[in-house]
């Protein structure tokens, strides 16, 4: 018998810019584009608000090696102002994907943390995608995102001054 594993993905990072810029930058939507890696099959398929709310339903396409680009829908929740929020896969290429986003001051600047959990579907399969595929992925997702947004950040912090 097959026992599922739920995956955890955490990632933390400190950023020299104020609370209100980061939240303005992780509460928009639109922002989502610039912190993905350009070579990815990605596209976001809703019209986008400036800010995220309660209940946002965001649909996206992504591409996913031998199954071609899927469908992802996305709920916004728990949005609590300037400290976190939740994104939660509705439909998409995971059993299960939970994504909790906190931000806090730190020092003289804000911390980032990313927490993931996440469930791969097709059993064994699934299991081994997530070894030869998934998880380097998802790595290098995040690195990206990481190396981005603190381009991104560091930037509008350095024009505020």
């Amino acid at each position: 018998m097959y026992v599922t594993k739920i995956h955890q993905l955490y990632r933390e990072q400190f950023i020299d810019t104020d609370l209100t810029t980061a939240w303005d930058f992780i509460s928009s939507p639109k922002n989502l584009d610039a912190i993905t890696p350009q070579d990815m099959t990605f596209e976001i398929v809703t019209e986008l608000p400036e800010k995220m709310f309660n209940g946002l339903l965001i649909e996206y396409r992504v591409g996913i090696p031998v199954l071609g680009r899927q469908p992802w829908v996305s709920e916004i929740k728990h949005i609590c102002p300037q400290h976190s929020f939740v994104d939660e896969q509705r439909i998409g290429p995971y059993k299960l994907w939970y994504h909790y986003h906190e931000i806090s001051m730190y020092g003289s600047g804000v911390r980032f943390v990313d927490r993931v959990n996440y469930v791969l579907p097709f059993g064994p399969l699934g299991a081994i995608a997530h070894s030869l595929y998934v998880k380097n992925q998802l790595e290098y997702i995040f690195n990206y995102r990481e190396a981005a947004m603190h381009e991104k950040l560091s930037r509008c912090a350095t024009a505020q001054r």
